[in-house]
């Protein structure tokens, strides 16, 4: 029988939906003895101990990190490198590292360049979970529960502190599995970069017309369901745009072609190549987004 998860330090730099509910899933599981909270605002850090997501809050992530176990980045992957480069010098030997970040090459390329020797303690991981909304009061344990974390650990990466990090993911109810950072890049480009861009465009799209107040005053659930993610954070999501740009924009290539075979069919009024269309589209969801009972 496996020894039960036990991390007696716990650091989260970035206290929002992510860190959040990774620290409020941990103490459920009783995996974790005290959690410290890094971040930028005193507002949402005091939010986060008022509701008992965190123990202690702190501006210093340098001081914070100093007896840490585990070290979770949650911040958005633009501040990743200056994190990584605050916190090096100060971990203990022991403390292993992993981070939440949407993207993977340029997370990796970042702690190659700044972990020095706490490189092969670095777990590069990515949980795929998340609503639109951010900060410390959306955090709630049960956002892993069931979900998928990717982890990619590279041939530096010490089995003991991949170990630990997979641990901690299964104690927050999440499945675990292991793809390259290229793999994920390219996934995570078509199914979440994707639909993000596309949702925030779309919105842009009717923001901008002379009767925008009318347009979304009259819509429904369809557009409300479309374009719920683009209440997401704008600076999380510019920096993975930007930091996945080339798989993104490989995405983005694919899903114009889609659409260009789409407005052919409407221009020219040919109603069975829009059935073939709408048909493919609602069996592949059917086959693979609906959860059966």
């Amino acid at each position: 029988m496996a020894a039960r998860l036990k991390i007696r330090k716990l650091v989260v730099i970035g206290v929002g939906l992510i860190g959040g509910s990774f620290a409020l899933a941990l103490k459920r599981a009783r995996a974790v003895q005290r959690v410290v909270g890094v971040g930028r605002t005193s507002r949402n850090l005091a939010a986060a101990r008022g509701l008992k997501v965190i123990d202690e809050a702190s501006r210093d992530p340098a001081r914070a990190v100093r007896d840490a176990d585990l070290v979770l980045l949650a911040t958005p992957v633009g501040q990743m490198p200056a994190v990584m480069t605050a916190i090096a010098p100060h971990l203990p030997a022991y403390a292993v590292v992993t981070d939440a970040g949407s993207t993977k090459g340029d997370v990796i390329s970042a702690a190659r360049r700044f972990m020095g020797a706490h490189l092969s303690r670095f777990v590069p991981g990515h949980p795929v979970a998340g609503t639109e909304k951010s900060g410390a009061e959306a955090a709630f344990p049960d956002l892993f529960q069931g979900k998928n974390v990717i982890l990619t650990p590279q041939r530096e990466t010490a089995a003991p502190a991949a170990s630990l990090v997979k641990r901690a993911w299964e104690a927050c109810g999440a499945r675990v599995t292991r793809l390259t950072a290229e793999q994920h890049d390219a996934v995570l480009a078509a199914v979440s970069h994707l639909p993000h861009v596309v949702a925030y465009a779309l919105v842009n799209m009717l923001a901008r017309r002379h009767n925008a107040a009318q347009l979304f005053g009259l819509s429904a659930g369809g557009l409300r369901d479309t374009v719920r993610i683009a209440g997401s954070s704008p600076e999380m999501w510019a920096d993975i745009c930007v930091a996945n740009r080339e798989a993104l924009l490989a995405a983005l290539e694919d899903y114009e072609n889609e659409l260009e075979r789409t407005r052919a069919a409407i221009e020219s009024a040919d109603a069975a190549e829009l059935r073939r269309l709408f048909a493919g589209a609602r069996n592949a969801r059917g086959k693979w987004l609906v959860k059966k009972p």
